[in-house]
Formats: C-alpha cells, sequence, structure tokens
C-alpha cells in the first residue's frame, strides 16, 4: 500500500519488482486489496501486450492512514 500511496500508478512488473516478491504472491495480495476495495485496476494493452496499472482507491488511502496513525500511536506510547 505504501507503494501505492506515492504513485500515482504502478503496473504489475513495476510493483512485483519494487516489493521484490513472486507473481503470485503479488497477484494474492492485490486480490485481497481489490476485495476491500483498496486498490483499484486498469487494464489496458501497450504494444499489444496487456498491462495492469493498480492505484489506491480513496478508501484504500483512508485505511492506510488510519493504519499509520495507529502505528504511530503504539511507537508513541512505548516511548513514554
Amino acid at each position: 500500500m505504501s507503494a501505492l500511496a506515492v504513485n500515482d500508478s504502478l503496473d504489475f512488473t513495476s510493483l512485483r519488482d519494487l516489493l521484490d516478491v513472486t507473481d503470485g504472491n503479488l497477484a494474492t495480495h492485490i486480490k485481497k486489496l481489490e476485495q476491500e476495495d483498496f486498490v483499484g485496476v486498469n487494464k489496458t494493452f501497450v504494444d499489444r501486450k496487456p498491462n495492469t496499472k493498480y492505484f489506491i482507491t480513496k478508501e484504500g488511502r483512508a485505511a492506510f492512514n488510519k493504519h499509520l496513525e495507529v502505528l504511530e500511536h503504539i511507537i508513541k506510547s512505548q516511548q513514554a
């Protein structure tokens, strides 16, 4: 989610390489994020080859920001 939060969109290959995961691992995680409406998908063709791009949705950004807030709270509570 963090990669999609700071990019307009990323294609499957770029996202896979950035995260250093297998195709199957990424596909499984993306599918779950899609089911929660946290990630959107644009499928097109580039030079007759399929190209799938992913982007964070409004719901995904809200959930990601909430996740960061919780992590920040945990860190701050451990420092006290």
